[in-house]
């Protein structure tokens, strides 16, 4: 792991086996927290997942949030949209939550991505002026 500049960040390769490995990880975790918000009454199926995605996606890059949202949703349709522990045809909201949550991890991916970008640059010290701006005209 490589620490960044910014914040104090530990990163991974994002293509690395270790980038997929805490995409796994993070997903299991996030299950494991879910299934407590379950138990307390929560009807938010993918409400532990968003968050967990952005950090991923922060800390391994997007591949790696790319597979654990591909990996969240079989598991929450499996394990949190009743009847609980079954592949049945999605309700309408069932379908929803899906289809939001795609969205949303989507741009929240996309988002953590430019993030990531944003502290290597600042790493590295910066934007450096190139000695001509688009704004000047040399007429």
């Amino acid at each position: 792991m490589k620490r960044a500049g910014l914040f104090g960040v530990p990163r991974v390769r994002p293509w690395s086996w270790q980038a997929f490995l805490l995409g796994f990880v993070v997903v299991a975790v996030s299950a494991l927290l879910q299934g407590i918000f379950v138990v307390l009454g929560a009807k938010l199926y993918f409400a532990a997942f968003l968050p967990s995605l952005f950090l991923l996606a922060l800390v391994a890059g997007a591949p790696a949030a790319a597979f654990a949202a591909l990996l969240t949703v079989p598991l929450v349709w499996w394990a949190f949209i009743p009847p609980f522990f079954e592949f049945t045809p999605l309700s309408s909201a069932g379908a929803d939550s899906i289809n939001l949550f795609c969205l949303l991890a989507v741009l929240l991916i996309g988002l953590a991505d430019l993030c990531r970008e944003t502290m290597t640059i600042i790493s590295r010290g910066g934007l450096k002026p190139s000695g001509k701006s688009a704004a000047t005209n040399s007429q």
